[in-house]
């Protein structure tokens, strides 16, 4: 993968990043922060039914899409009976009860919000399937431009309903999701035309569809607990404490989100990289080692310099968010920690040990399942990140073990250093209630640490860039 198609990739994530830092502060000075938690139901609602709707077909079409010739053929068979499956399991909910979607996502008793919910639902699951054929194809521009107008027209829909004077309420801020999503939508099918429209022609393979579920199904399970391990955090705090809670929880994951950008980026490349690379044959073990280590150092710099820096964030937010500048730097190790183990654990895809990844997920999920019981209903928002953090470590400890039993071994000493010790700040930083100038000197001296464990990297960085 060249230079070119990697900044082309890195376009989405870096543009939806800086949007974000437009529309997140907007949406938090015009709605309120219980609308803010409203809408997170709904982003994690959304994902939730896309994994389980794509019942692992996505993760087959990934994995079979070098080794497949026809191409739209192998779109067919895994998008099919994706579609199908979920416009039946709807269409009987909504018949079943037109206001329980509504009721119990938004505590909202709404047909219009229930209709527009089942939509996302249904646009979702489709531009889920097309993405990955932009990002198999390696289009990275296109794939990066899919992701990047939602977000621009999202900012659009928010800036006219303040400019026109229209209710802010969930209502308005839930239709401005859709109508992004729906964007996308169109985008997608437009770049994909020419694979999905002969998909149309072709024969369905029923053969394919067994080898493609006996891949996926195993994962739906562990996806079903990764999901779990991702949003157990904002289900407890929906169910055990209020919605200003979840809303602050929820602000602050979106900020977290736009200071993992590499994370968007690396994700998005990795496993499709791996996978050509083992379908050519041209495997380098070294490569990958050297890859994971310069993943770490990165992601500790980033949660390090976050711990230094949280101070400024109540600066850019209404008053009632002050609380952020303590929860970000846990709630950034959730996504960087995830990121973090799909270098170490490519072994478990390498060798079609899925099975393994699901018990990851599971035993993760259930550590966190236990300490957001434990903590959220006394802490709060606070509860849920440190639970978080410490479901995360407990995923990446296992994948990592669990891919140097099923592979190869590695050495992985500095990386369970690493990782153990910014947890422990990220504890410290947001359970204590010690003066910031003196929590920016513990952050400090991590810094120090860090520029010793990584000073090799260090190094070689300044070769390349000739510092």
């Amino acid at each position: 993968m060249n230079k070119k198609t990697i900044l082309g990739y890195a376009v989405g994530p870096i543009g939806s990043g800086l949007i974000g830092l437009i529309t997140l502060p907007m949406i938090t000075w015009f709605y309120s922060v219980e609308d803010v938690g409203r809408i997170s139901m709904l982003q994690v609602c959304t994902s939730f039914f896309v994994l389980l709707s794509c019942l692992g077909l996505d993760q087959a079409y990934v994995r079979e899409y070098h080794e497949f010739l026809n191409k739209p053929k192998l779109l067919k068979v895994v998008l099919l009976p994706s579609l199908l499956l979920s416009l039946v399991t709807l269409t009987i909910v909504y018949l079943y009860d037109n206001l329980i979607i509504s009721q119990w996502l938004y505590g909202v008793p709404s047909h219009y919000l229930s209709i527009i919910t089942i939509s996302c639902f249904i646009v979702a699951l489709i531009a889920r399937y097309l993405s990955l054929i932009l990002r198999m194809q390696e289009k990275a521009l296109a794939f990066s431009m899919s992701q990047l107008l939602p977000k621009i027209l999202f900012l659009i829909f928010v800036l006219c309903v303040v400019y026109l004077g229209f209710i802010k309420n969930i209502y308005s801020l839930i239709t401005a999701n859709a109508l992004s999503l729906f964007a996308a939508l169109l985008i997608y099918l437009w770049n994909t035309r020419k694979d999905w429209i002969p998909a149309i022609n072709e024969q369905f393979d029923w053969g394919q569809l067994k080898l493609s579920l006996a891949f996926g199904l195993p994962l739906v399970i562990g996806g079903l607990a990764s999901w779990g391990l991702n949003v157990m955090d904002r289900l407890f705090l929906r169910s055990m404490s209020t919605y200003t809670e979840l809303g602050i929880y929820s602000v602050t994951m979106s900020v977290a989100a736009v200071a993992t950008l590499i994370s968007g980026i690396f994700n998005t490349i990795w496993a499709p990289l791996v996978y050509k690379w083992v379908s050519e044959g041209t495997v380098d073990f070294k490569k990958i080692a050297d890859i994971s280590e310069y993943v770490l150092a990165t992601i500790y710099f980033i949660i390090v310099f976050a711990g230094i820096f949280s101070w400024i964030l109540p600066f850019f937010l209404p008053i009632g968010y002050m609380q952020i500048q303590y929860l970000i730097v846990a709630c950034l190790i959730g996504p960087l920690f995830y990121t973090l183990s799909e270098t170490t654990a490519v072994g478990i895809t390498i060798v079609r040990k899925t099975r393994l990844s699901m018990l990851a997920s599971i035993l993760a999920m259930l550590v966190s399942l236990i300490a957001n019981y434990i903590l959220v209903p006394r802490y709060g928002a606070s509860g849920a990140a440190i639970s978080t953090a410490l479901a995360f470590w407990c995923f990446y400890i296992l994948r990592t073990e669990i891919s140097k039993n099923v592979w190869r071994k590695f050495n992985t000493k500095k990386a369970y250093f690493s990782t153990i010790l910014l947890v422990a700040l990220a504890i410290i930083h947001l359970s204590t209630q010690i003066e910031v100038f003196i929590k920016i000197f513990i952050w400090i001296c991590a810094l120090l640490i860090g520029c010793y464990m990584f000073r090799n990297i260090i190094l070689n960085l300044k070769v390349k860039l000739k510092f």
